[in-house]
């Protein structure tokens, strides 16, 4: 007959408590690093950034004169900005989703996104006491200056401005403007002829006014 040890016998007690003693002194335990920034299919977000969290910074102002993004550039109508301010990626798909809702009508239409968020926002709980660290990170957002154009609708379809504006024909409610209601700033309806924005001018001379910066010889 064979002899089988029976577990929890005196024979395999001393072994159980070598392990035991081994993996709290002699095994280095390291602290679980949790990664809060994923990332699924339908958030809006980078695959992967160089640093997990960034500082709060500001929004930029183009002070050099810059009227780049300002304009539509792939679409014929588009949604731009009156009001500096930071846009969260929840606000952004809410906008988005409702264009694509509104627009499903239009057999060949499509929606441009002209920004995206890729700024982590990291907050802390209330009446939390100063040190120990940055908060958690909370969620996506990205900085939008004033003027910048944040969805354009275009095709290969031509997309009538009383659709894609107001629905003035009673043939759809809301299209940019339902989308602009979705967002915490102010935005105007703009087409493909129109001027650029910087700042508060509006003017069709603002891409060719710009100083012209020479190298000293």
């Amino acid at each position: 007959m064979l002899w089988q040890p029976i577990l929890g016998s005196a024979r395999t007690a001393p072994m159980a408590t070598n392990l035991s003693i081994m993996n709290r002194f002699v095994l280095p335990s390291f602290p679980t690093v949790q990664i809060d920034q994923r990332r699924w299919a339908s958030n809006l977000g980078p695959r992967r950034t160089k640093y997990r969290k960034s500082q709060k910074g500001r929004v930029p102002f183009p002070i050099g004169g810059s009227v780049k993004g300002t304009t539509v550039s792939q679409g014929i109508y588009g949604l731009r900005t009156l009001q500096p301010c930071r846009l969260s990626a929840m606000q952004l798909s809410a906008a988005e989703t409702v264009l694509k809702r509104k627009l499903k009508v239009v057999r060949g239409s499509q929606v441009f996104m002209r920004v995206f968020p890729d700024v982590p926002v990291c907050v802390k709980g209330n009446e939390t006491r100063m040190g120990k660290g940055k908060g958690t990170f909370e969620f996506w957002a990205c900085r939008v200056p004033v003027g910048r154009v944040l969805f354009e609708i275009g095709g290969h379809v031509e997309v009538r401005p009383e659709v894609a504006k107001e629905g003035m024909l009673n043939e759809s409610d809301l299209a940019l403007r339902l989308a602009a209601a979705k967002l915490p700033i102010r935005t105007e309806f703009i087409t493909a002829s129109t001027p650029p924005r910087l700042g508060r001018e509006v003017d069709v001379n603002l891409a060719s006014a710009r100083p012209s910066i020479k190298a000293e010889t």
